[in-house]
């Protein structure tokens, strides 16, 4: 089983990428949240990868961070959620959002992914209330914990991208503390931009 690829990224079509591994080209699938935290094209990067093997086709789905993995996985045992649904779940929220999903018994908030209706969403809070509060690391994030996690993740993605530890921490400080993940490192990217 493939656990693990390092290769240079040669193409991004949301949301599935091409990467190079000496000369063999994987395509792969990632969750947003691994999309918006790749590298300029002909970049090196490095995804944990979960395979799943079909009769009719060999699966790769790629992670940055080994919690995204392993929530991927979790959500894979719950009855009804396939890969696909796991990969819109991960890119229609991150993981701390979806702990606190969980831990609060939000269905609206996993009801507005694309895919999960009413009755998925019950199942999914059911099955995952025991299995997504370790791995997010709380039970019933506070908001300074939700900051904390999000900020983490915006850190993690800008290193990626290049941006050193000077740079990250001056954005991190004109960044509003009410941002989602996604609009957070957007916002990131236009100032970085601008300062330089």
């Amino acid at each position: 089983m493939i656990g693990r690829l390092s290769g240079l990224l040669l193409l991004r079509t949301p949301p599935q990428i091409l990467l190079d591994v000496q000369g063999v080209g994987y395509e792969v699938d990632v969750p947003m949240s691994t999309f918006y935290a790749l590298p300029a094209l002909g970049a090196p990067v490095v995804l944990l990868i979960h395979q799943v093997v079909r009769e009719d086709a060999i699966l790769l789905f790629g992670f940055m961070t080994e919690a995204e993995r392993e929530v991927f996985r979790q959500l894979l045992k719950i009855s009804g959620v396939g890969p696909r649904l796991a990969l819109a779940v991960l890119s229609g929220m991150s993981i701390a959002e979806l702990g606190q999903a969980v831990a609060s018994a939000d269905t609206a908030r996993l009801t507005r992914i694309p895919g999960v209706g009413k009755k998925t969403a019950e199942r999914l809070l059911l099955e995952l209330r025991e299995k997504v509060s370790p791995l997010v690391g709380v039970a019933h994030p506070t908001g300074s914990q939700e900051h904390h996690i999000q900020q983490r993740e915006i850190h993690h993605a800008l290193m990626a991208l290049g941006y050193n530890d000077r740079e990250i921490d001056w954005v991190a400080k004109q960044l509003p503390t009410d941002l989602g993940l996604e609009e957070g490192i957007r916002r990131a990217l236009k100032l970085l931009s601008r300062k330089e």
